[in-house]
Order: C-alpha cells, then sequence, then structure tokens
C-alpha cells in the first residue's frame, strides 16, 4: 500500500499497489509548467482517504480531470484516458496519473523516468 498527501495534509490517498518500474515526465505546455512525475494506476487502485479541499481542471479536450487541492495548490492526480505512447485511446479504459512527488517517503531523484512527447502528440 502507498500513501500519500498534498503540502497542507487536506487531500490524503492510498494506492493499492506497488511503485511502477518507472515514472512518466510529460512535455506537453500543462505538465511541464507544473513538474509532473507521474506513476500510473488503474482507477479501482486509489483511494481519496480525505479530501477536504479538492478541486478539478480540465483544459482543452477536457478528456482529462486533473484533481489539486484548492487550499495549498498541491496537483494530485489525473483521471484520464488510458493513451498509448502514440496518442491514441481506445475510448473507454482510463487509468490514475498520480503525482508521485506526493507519495509518503518518495526520493524522485532515485527513480527512473520515461519521457512523452506531450507537446507534440495532443
Amino acid at each position: 500500500m502507498l500513501t500519500g498527501h498534498c503540502h497542507c495534509g487536506r487531500i490524503a490517498f492510498e494506492i493499492d499497489g506497488e511503485m511502477p518500474d518507472k515514472l512518466t515526465r510529460c512535455t506537453c505546455s500543462f505538465c511541464s509548467k507544473r513538474g509532473h512525475l507521474y506513476a500510473y494506476f488503474a482507477p479501482d487502485q486509489l483511494r481519496v482517504t480525505q479530501a477536504d479541499s479538492d478541486a478539478v481542471y480540465r483544459w482543452n479536450s477536457k478528456k482529462v480531470a486533473n484533481h489539486f487541492c484548492s487550499a495549498c495548490g498541491c496537483d494530485l492526480y489525473a483521471d484520464t484516458p488510458d493513451f498509448k505512447p502514440d496518442g491514441t485511446w481506445d475510448g473507454k479504459t482510463r487509468r490514475v496519473a498520480l503525482n508521485a512527488r506526493l507519495l509518503d517517503d518518495f526520493e524522485a531523484a532515485t527513480w527512473p523516468v520515461c519521457v512523452i512527447d506531450g507537446k507534440n502528440l495532443w
């Protein structure tokens, strides 16, 4: 079980699973400005245990719901289509893109990272 929370602690979560082999850094305009390192999970693996200040931002296609803390501003996770590396999607499968930087006892510098060219894919 993985656990984490935003900076102010008003939003906390659990992941029923283990860290993936690699994290993902996307180069799209949104992700590059936020500095995300995403760990992907199935939606049923995420359980929000406290959500006093959950807010959602949707942009462009509105297909991705970016959850963040309205109190401290930390980006939490995105409920997103399960896009393939070439940008395609089957139209139904979804995934959670969790901001791994919010996980308890996680050190980003030690984890392998894969870069997705979101700037040119979508």
